[in-house]
């Protein structure tokens, strides 16, 4: 545990080559804060109890950001803020940080394009490849309040492993009724 309160007391670190990555990816894309991200920006981990993976504050206010993003120039410092938690998760964080990095270029909506660059860079991993993700699902399942699924059909029972509502039961392959 003393190695963890140590690893967290330094920045998260930039992956070799993300940005470079991100920036070939938005090379004639409408980036206007990239060229500016070497010399203002920051990285820091959030509070342990926060529930977002990752967060990215300029200082100005929206306003004076649309403003700096139609002038194209520098938007001041900028700060991504990751989870702890995605230290355990070198996949995951990548596919966070590259996230965050595109907020921080200017690419401010959550579009096909923002999905797309991220998908390229640094994939999400694979729900059985991510311990994070493993951990975040079983919180998810402990809070629902059935913690199996009963056929309406066949009234074959069997434990709830997933969040979704089943399409078909795995007995019968009868459509999913309660």
């Amino acid at each position: 545990m003393e190695r963890e309160g140590e690893r967290m007391s330094q920045p998260p670190a930039m992956p070799t080559g993300l940005l470079e990555g991100l920036k070939e990816e938005l090379r004639g894309e409408d980036a206007p804060f990239l060229r500016h991200l070497d010399e203002h920006l920051h990285l820091e981990w959030l509070p342990a109890d926060e529930a977002r993976l990752g967060v990215t504050r300029f200082e100005c206010n929206h306003n004076e950001l649309y403003r700096r993003r139609r002038l194209k120039t520098p938007p001041g410092p900028v700060t991504i803020a990751l989870n702890p938690i995605l230290s355990d998760d070198e996949a995951l964080f990548s596919h966070t940080l590259a996230h965050e990095l595109l907020h921080a270029a200017g690419l401010l909506d959550h579009d096909d394009l923002h999905a797309g660059i991220v998908k390229k860079v640094a994939p999400a991993p694979m729900l059985g490849d991510s311990p994070v993700l493993r951990r975040l699902r079983q919180e998810v399942l402990s809070g629902l309040p059935e913690g199996q699924w009963i056929c309406g059909d066949c009234g074959y029972t069997w434990e709830r492993r997933r969040v979704m509502r089943p399409a078909r039961c795995p007995k019968c392959a009868r459509p999913f009724k309660t």
